[in-house]
Protein backbone atom coordinates (compact mmCIF):
# COMPACT_ATOMS: atom_id res chain seq x y z
CA UNK A 1 0.00 0.00 0.00
CA UNK A 2 1.17 3.53 -0.82
CA UNK A 3 1.46 5.22 2.59
CA UNK A 4 0.40 8.59 1.16
CA UNK A 5 -2.81 7.33 -0.45
CA UNK A 6 -4.62 7.27 2.91
CA UNK A 7 -4.63 11.07 3.27
CA UNK A 8 -7.18 13.43 1.79
CA UNK A 9 -6.14 16.72 0.22
CA UNK A 10 -5.23 19.34 2.78
CA UNK A 11 -3.28 17.02 5.07
CA UNK A 12 -0.71 18.50 7.46
CA UNK A 13 2.81 17.42 8.41
CA UNK A 14 5.23 18.37 11.16
CA UNK A 15 8.55 19.01 9.41
CA UNK A 16 11.64 16.98 10.25
CA UNK A 17 13.93 19.31 12.21
CA UNK A 18 17.36 18.45 13.52
CA UNK A 19 17.55 18.68 17.29
CA UNK A 20 13.83 19.43 17.47
CA UNK A 21 11.47 16.67 16.35
CA UNK A 22 12.63 13.95 18.72
CA UNK A 23 10.25 11.49 20.35
CA UNK A 24 9.47 13.90 23.21
CA UNK A 25 8.69 17.00 21.15
CA UNK A 26 6.57 15.09 18.64
CA UNK A 27 4.35 14.00 21.51
CA UNK A 28 4.20 17.56 22.84
CA UNK A 29 2.92 18.71 19.45
CA UNK A 30 0.42 15.85 19.34
CA UNK A 31 -0.80 16.85 22.80
CA UNK A 32 -1.26 20.49 21.71
CA UNK A 33 -2.80 19.94 18.28
CA UNK A 34 -1.92 16.87 16.25
CA UNK A 35 -0.78 17.06 12.61
CA UNK A 36 -1.88 14.32 10.22
CA UNK A 37 1.70 13.06 9.74
CA UNK A 38 4.86 13.19 11.82
CA UNK A 39 8.45 13.09 10.54
CA UNK A 40 11.46 12.07 12.61
CA UNK A 41 14.71 13.97 12.96
CA UNK A 42 17.31 13.34 10.24
CA UNK A 43 19.14 10.00 10.42
CA UNK A 44 22.43 9.62 8.55
CA UNK A 45 22.60 6.42 6.49
CA UNK A 46 26.35 6.29 7.16
CA UNK A 47 25.62 6.14 10.89
CA UNK A 48 23.17 3.28 10.55
CA UNK A 49 25.59 1.38 8.32
CA UNK A 50 28.42 1.56 10.85
CA UNK A 51 28.58 -0.49 14.03
CA UNK A 52 29.71 2.56 16.01
CA UNK A 53 27.02 4.89 14.71
CA UNK A 54 24.07 2.51 14.73
CA UNK A 55 23.01 3.03 18.39
CA UNK A 56 22.66 6.77 17.76
CA UNK A 57 20.73 6.13 14.55
CA UNK A 58 18.34 3.78 16.30
CA UNK A 59 17.82 6.34 19.06
CA UNK A 60 16.79 8.92 16.46
CA UNK A 61 14.37 6.44 14.90
CA UNK A 62 12.62 5.59 18.15
CA UNK A 63 8.86 6.25 18.12
CA UNK A 64 5.72 5.28 19.98
CA UNK A 65 2.92 3.37 18.20
CA UNK A 66 0.61 6.29 19.02
CA UNK A 67 2.72 8.50 16.75
CA UNK A 68 1.68 6.62 13.61
CA UNK A 69 1.40 7.70 10.88
CA UNK A 70 5.06 8.68 11.06
CA UNK A 71 7.76 8.96 8.38
CA UNK A 72 11.46 8.31 8.97
CA UNK A 73 13.69 10.89 7.32
CA UNK A 74 17.18 9.83 6.25
CA UNK A 75 20.09 11.55 4.55
CA UNK A 76 23.48 10.81 3.02
CA UNK A 77 24.94 10.21 -0.42
CA UNK A 78 25.68 6.48 -0.69
CA UNK A 79 22.94 4.56 -2.58
CA UNK A 80 23.90 1.19 -1.09
CA UNK A 81 23.72 2.58 2.43
CA UNK A 82 20.34 4.10 1.61
CA UNK A 83 19.00 0.70 0.59
CA UNK A 84 20.36 -0.88 3.79
CA UNK A 85 18.92 1.85 6.01
CA UNK A 86 15.53 1.85 4.28
CA UNK A 87 15.23 -1.90 4.87
CA UNK A 88 16.12 -1.37 8.54
CA UNK A 89 13.60 1.47 8.86
CA UNK A 90 10.89 -0.79 7.43
CA UNK A 91 11.79 -3.53 9.91
CA UNK A 92 11.51 -1.02 12.77
CA UNK A 93 7.84 -0.57 11.86
CA UNK A 94 7.88 2.51 9.64
CA UNK A 95 5.55 2.41 6.65
CA UNK A 96 7.29 5.29 4.89
CA UNK A 97 10.72 6.85 4.52
CA UNK A 98 11.67 10.30 3.27
CA UNK A 99 14.97 11.21 1.60
CA UNK A 100 16.41 14.56 2.64
CA UNK A 101 17.65 16.47 -0.41
CA UNK A 102 17.09 19.93 1.00
CA UNK A 103 18.96 20.45 4.28
CA UNK A 104 21.08 23.60 3.84
CA UNK A 105 23.37 23.02 6.84
CA UNK A 106 26.95 23.59 5.68
CA UNK A 107 28.26 20.49 7.44
CA UNK A 108 25.65 18.30 5.75
CA UNK A 109 26.23 19.95 2.36
CA UNK A 110 30.01 19.52 2.69
CA UNK A 111 29.51 15.74 2.77
CA UNK A 112 27.44 15.86 -0.42
CA UNK A 113 24.18 15.14 1.40
CA UNK A 114 21.07 17.23 1.94
CA UNK A 115 20.86 20.08 -0.57
CA UNK A 116 24.35 19.11 -1.71
CA UNK A 117 22.60 16.46 -3.82
CA UNK A 118 21.11 19.23 -5.96
CA UNK A 119 24.60 19.59 -7.47
CA UNK A 120 24.76 15.84 -8.28
CA UNK A 121 21.40 15.10 -9.94
CA UNK A 122 22.36 11.67 -11.29
CA UNK A 123 23.46 10.55 -7.83
CA UNK A 124 20.16 11.86 -6.46
CA UNK A 125 18.34 9.62 -8.95
CA UNK A 126 20.45 6.62 -7.94
CA UNK A 127 19.61 7.21 -4.29
CA UNK A 128 15.87 7.36 -4.99
CA UNK A 129 16.06 4.15 -7.01
CA UNK A 130 18.06 2.41 -4.28
CA UNK A 131 15.45 3.35 -1.69
CA UNK A 132 12.59 2.32 -3.98
CA UNK A 133 14.22 -1.08 -4.53
CA UNK A 134 13.34 -2.05 -0.95
CA UNK A 135 9.90 -3.71 -0.85
CA UNK A 136 7.22 -2.98 1.71
CA UNK A 137 7.90 0.70 2.35
CA UNK A 138 6.87 3.95 0.61
CA UNK A 139 9.55 6.42 -0.51
CA UNK A 140 9.22 10.22 -0.65
CA UNK A 141 11.65 13.13 -1.09
CA UNK A 142 12.01 16.53 0.61
CA UNK A 143 14.00 19.21 -1.20
CA UNK A 144 14.43 22.90 -2.07
CA UNK A 145 13.91 24.78 -5.32
CA UNK A 146 17.58 24.72 -6.24
CA UNK A 147 21.06 25.21 -4.91
CA UNK A 148 21.87 28.83 -5.70
CA UNK A 149 18.78 30.38 -7.28
CA UNK A 150 15.07 29.68 -7.11
CA UNK A 151 14.86 29.60 -10.91
CA UNK A 152 16.75 26.28 -10.91
CA UNK A 153 13.53 24.65 -9.75
CA UNK A 154 12.26 23.30 -13.06
CA UNK A 155 15.35 21.27 -13.98
CA UNK A 156 15.89 20.03 -10.44
CA UNK A 157 12.30 19.03 -9.67
CA UNK A 158 12.05 17.40 -13.10
CA UNK A 159 15.05 15.28 -12.12
CA UNK A 160 13.25 14.06 -8.99
CA UNK A 161 9.79 13.65 -10.49
CA UNK A 162 11.17 11.43 -13.26
CA UNK A 163 11.76 8.85 -10.49
CA UNK A 164 8.09 9.04 -9.38
CA UNK A 165 8.44 9.38 -5.60
CA UNK A 166 5.21 8.71 -3.72
CA UNK A 167 5.38 12.24 -2.30
CA UNK A 168 7.51 15.31 -2.84
CA UNK A 169 7.88 18.09 -0.28
CA UNK A 170 9.18 21.35 -1.72
CA UNK A 171 10.60 24.03 0.55
CA UNK A 172 10.03 27.11 -1.58
CA UNK A 173 13.54 28.55 -1.35
CA UNK A 174 16.96 27.65 -2.71
CA UNK A 175 19.75 26.34 -0.51
CA UNK A 176 21.60 29.65 -0.72
CA UNK A 177 18.50 31.63 0.23
CA UNK A 178 18.25 29.66 3.50
CA UNK A 179 15.35 31.42 5.29
CA UNK A 180 16.55 34.93 4.49
CA UNK A 181 13.94 35.67 1.83
CA UNK A 182 10.21 35.06 1.59
CA UNK A 183 9.14 31.64 0.36
CA UNK A 184 8.38 31.67 -3.37
CA UNK A 185 4.65 30.94 -3.15
CA UNK A 186 4.17 32.37 -6.64
CA UNK A 187 5.78 29.23 -8.08
CA UNK A 188 3.22 26.80 -6.63
CA UNK A 189 0.92 26.70 -9.70
CA UNK A 190 3.87 26.04 -12.03
CA UNK A 191 5.27 23.33 -9.75
CA UNK A 192 1.84 21.69 -9.60
CA UNK A 193 1.64 21.74 -13.41
CA UNK A 194 5.09 20.15 -13.73
CA UNK A 195 4.22 17.48 -11.18
CA UNK A 196 0.94 16.69 -12.95
CA UNK A 197 2.76 16.38 -16.26
CA UNK A 198 5.62 14.15 -15.10
CA UNK A 199 4.28 12.23 -12.10
CA UNK A 200 0.58 12.86 -11.43
CA UNK A 201 0.49 10.13 -8.78
CA UNK A 202 3.06 11.96 -6.62
CA UNK A 203 1.60 13.86 -3.66
CA UNK A 204 2.88 17.45 -3.53
CA UNK A 205 3.54 19.00 -0.11
CA UNK A 206 4.34 22.69 0.28
CA UNK A 207 6.80 23.90 2.92
CA UNK A 208 8.29 27.27 3.88
CA UNK A 209 6.93 30.05 6.11
CA UNK A 210 3.62 28.25 6.70
CA UNK A 211 2.34 29.17 10.13
CA UNK A 212 -1.01 27.41 10.50
CA UNK A 213 -2.96 24.35 9.40
CA UNK A 214 -5.65 26.84 8.38
CA UNK A 215 -3.33 27.81 5.48
CA UNK A 216 -3.68 24.38 3.90
CA UNK A 217 -6.75 25.21 1.86
CA UNK A 218 -5.13 28.02 -0.10
CA UNK A 219 -2.45 25.60 -1.34
CA UNK A 220 -5.00 22.88 -2.07
CA UNK A 221 -6.88 25.45 -4.15
CA UNK A 222 -3.70 25.81 -6.22
CA UNK A 223 -3.38 22.05 -6.71
CA UNK A 224 -1.12 20.95 -3.85
CA UNK A 225 -2.01 17.96 -1.70
CA UNK A 226 -0.73 18.99 1.72
CA UNK A 227 1.40 21.35 3.76
CA UNK A 228 4.33 21.01 6.12
CA UNK A 229 5.00 23.31 9.08
CA UNK A 230 8.49 23.65 10.55
CA UNK A 231 9.60 26.79 12.35
CA UNK A 232 5.98 27.87 12.72
CA UNK A 233 5.60 25.42 15.60
CA UNK A 234 8.08 27.53 17.59
CA UNK A 235 5.83 30.54 17.23
CA UNK A 236 2.71 28.57 18.09
CA UNK A 237 2.76 24.98 19.38
CA UNK A 238 -0.97 24.82 18.63
CA UNK A 239 -0.38 25.65 14.94
CA UNK A 240 -1.98 22.43 13.71
CA UNK A 241 -5.42 23.45 14.95
CA UNK A 242 -7.76 23.59 11.98
CA UNK A 243 -9.63 26.44 13.64
CA UNK A 244 -7.05 28.59 15.49
CA UNK A 245 -7.95 29.92 18.90
CA UNK A 246 -6.32 31.82 21.74
CA UNK A 247 -4.40 29.86 24.37
CA UNK A 248 -3.70 30.93 27.92
CA UNK A 249 -0.43 31.27 29.79
CA UNK A 250 -1.53 28.29 31.91
CA UNK A 251 -1.98 26.10 28.83
CA UNK A 252 1.49 27.00 27.56
CA UNK A 253 3.16 26.28 30.89
CA UNK A 254 1.27 22.99 31.24
CA UNK A 255 2.62 22.07 27.82
CA UNK A 256 6.13 22.87 29.02
CA UNK A 257 5.63 20.66 32.07
CA UNK A 258 4.53 17.85 29.76
CA UNK A 259 7.71 18.34 27.70
CA UNK A 260 9.88 18.19 30.83
CA UNK A 261 8.16 14.96 31.86
CA UNK A 262 8.71 13.36 28.47
CA UNK A 263 12.34 14.46 28.24
CA UNK A 264 12.92 12.75 31.57
CA UNK A 265 10.83 9.70 30.70
CA UNK A 266 12.87 8.93 27.58
CA UNK A 267 16.22 9.66 29.22
CA UNK A 268 17.10 12.35 26.71
CA UNK A 269 20.27 14.30 27.38
CA UNK A 270 22.14 16.54 27.81
CA UNK A 271 19.85 19.06 29.51
CA UNK A 272 20.95 22.26 27.74
CA UNK A 273 19.33 21.52 24.32
CA UNK A 274 15.96 21.37 26.09
CA UNK A 275 16.30 25.06 26.96
CA UNK A 276 15.96 25.98 23.26
CA UNK A 277 12.30 24.96 23.55
CA UNK A 278 11.46 27.26 26.45
CA UNK A 279 10.78 30.22 24.15
CA UNK A 280 7.85 28.23 22.74
CA UNK A 281 6.07 28.10 26.08
CA UNK A 282 7.34 31.20 27.90
CA UNK A 283 6.23 33.84 25.45
CA UNK A 284 3.57 36.46 24.80
CA UNK A 285 2.44 37.04 28.38
CA UNK A 286 3.45 39.63 31.02
CA UNK A 287 6.75 38.73 32.69
CA UNK A 288 7.61 36.09 30.09
CA UNK A 289 10.97 37.63 29.24
CA UNK A 290 12.21 37.66 32.84
CA UNK A 291 10.89 34.17 33.46
CA UNK A 292 12.62 32.87 30.35
CA UNK A 293 15.90 34.49 31.41
CA UNK A 294 15.73 32.62 34.73
CA UNK A 295 15.00 29.34 32.99
CA UNK A 296 18.00 29.79 30.69
CA UNK A 297 20.24 29.79 33.80
CA UNK A 298 18.95 26.44 35.03
CA UNK A 299 21.09 23.34 34.93
CA UNK A 300 18.47 20.62 35.35
CA UNK A 301 14.85 19.69 34.79
CA UNK A 302 14.33 19.85 38.55
CA UNK A 303 15.46 23.49 38.60
CA UNK A 304 13.19 24.34 35.68
CA UNK A 305 10.23 22.69 37.39
CA UNK A 306 10.88 24.72 40.53
CA UNK A 307 10.87 28.02 38.62
CA UNK A 308 7.50 27.34 36.96
CA UNK A 309 5.99 25.76 40.08
CA UNK A 310 2.67 27.32 40.94
CA UNK A 311 2.37 29.34 37.72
Amino acid sequence: MNFWSQFEKGFTCLAPMEGVTDIAFRQVVAHAARPDIFFTEFTNVNSYSSEKGRPNALERLKFEPSEQPIVAQIWGKNPEMFAETVAAVRDLGFQAVDINMGCPDRHVVATGGGSGLIRTPELAKEIIRAAQSVPGITVSVKTRLGYTKADEWRAWLTNILEEHPAALTVHLRSKKEMSKVDAHYELVPEIVALKNELSPETKLIINGDIKSAADAQKFVDQGADGIMIGRGVFQNPFCFEREPKEHSKEELIDLMRYHLDLYEKYGLYPYDPLKHFYKIYINNFPGASDLRAKLMLTKSIAEAREIIKGL
